[in-house]
């Protein structure tokens, strides 16, 4: 499957039309199973499809350690529609009763009310520590470069990226999709199997931070998020209740910090 297409396209301007070929995202649906069973589907840009799988699992408590993964395999090559997941015997029987549910892929229920989705999260994850102190310029400034790691966004302008930092800055792996959660999945998953999650420090988003990028943070251990648009509501509300910090680019130059300040150097 192709990650863009070529299609033709009429170029108005005021003066003159033109046709010309351009570069449209790839868009595809995958499905991903776990011990057979339907667990999740979607579209997305093709590829990475193991890594989107393995960070999906791993943001909604399927999986907590590689080591709980048997197997992620793509079920359909060479379409690559399809990843199947296999779990160890012990970790399918802790987490077995959930595809009984009506939404096994963990879909929050939108009839509760706010303070009971973070609620219910405070009471099975811990916050996070302040171990990560980084520099808010250098965060800001990993913003302003996000476009040169974004080659698909460079050719299509449709796609939302991910880019994952230590705490020293050195960027860990980046990932594009025409979803920014698909994207956020990509990148996480790639570092949860390569077993390298727990040098990340700093997420770097394309899109606005909402209360499912947090919650996926919040499982992946990442404690700071810097976001070129704002975070809504709940998200800064969840944020706060797990000691992260937001920050996101503000109009006119700088940015606004949400909540967490004490983790960024603003001198």
């Amino acid at each position: 499957m192709e990650r863009f297409v070529i299609h033709p396209v009429t170029h108005w301007e005021i003066a003159s039309t033109a046709s010309a070929p351009h570069k449209l995202v790839g868009e595809a649906p995958l499905s991903i199973t776990v011990q057979g069973h339907p667990f999740s589907s979607g579209l997305r840009t093709p590829g990475d499809e193991v890594a989107q799988a393995a960070g999906f699992c791993l943001a909604e408590g399927i999986a907590d350690t590689p080591d709980d993964i048997v197997s992620a395999e793509i079920a359909d090559p060479p379409e690559n529609n399809r990843v199947s997941v296999t779990l160890t015997p012990a970790r399918w029987e802790k987490i077995a009763h959930r595809f009984g549910q009506k939404y096994p892929q963990g879909a929050p229920d939108f009839g509760r009310s706010a303070e009971d989705l973070v609620d219910n999260l405070r009471r099975s994850l811990p916050p996070m520590n302040d171990r990560i102190r980084i520099s808010a310029a250098k965060g800001f400034a990993c913003l302003d470069t996000l476009s040169r790691h974004q080659p698909l966004r460079h050719d299509t302008r449709a796609t939302h990226a991910t880019a994952i930092y230590s705490a020293a800055f050195g960027l860990l792996t980046v990932a594009e999709d025409v979803g920014r959660h698909n994207g956020l999945d990509k990148a996480i998953g790639r570092l949860f199997l390569e077993r390298r999650l727990g040098d990340a420090g700093m997420l770097v988003l394309s899109s606005r931070i909402s209360f499912e990028l947090v919650q996926k943070a919040i499982r992946a251990g990442i404690p700071i998020i810097f976001s070129v648009s704002r975070p809504t509501a709940l998200a800064v509300r969840l944020a706060t209740a797990f000691n992260m910090t937001l920050a996101c680019l503000a109009k006119g130059g700088g940015g606004y910090i949400f909540c967490g300040e004490h983790r960024l150097d603003t001198a």
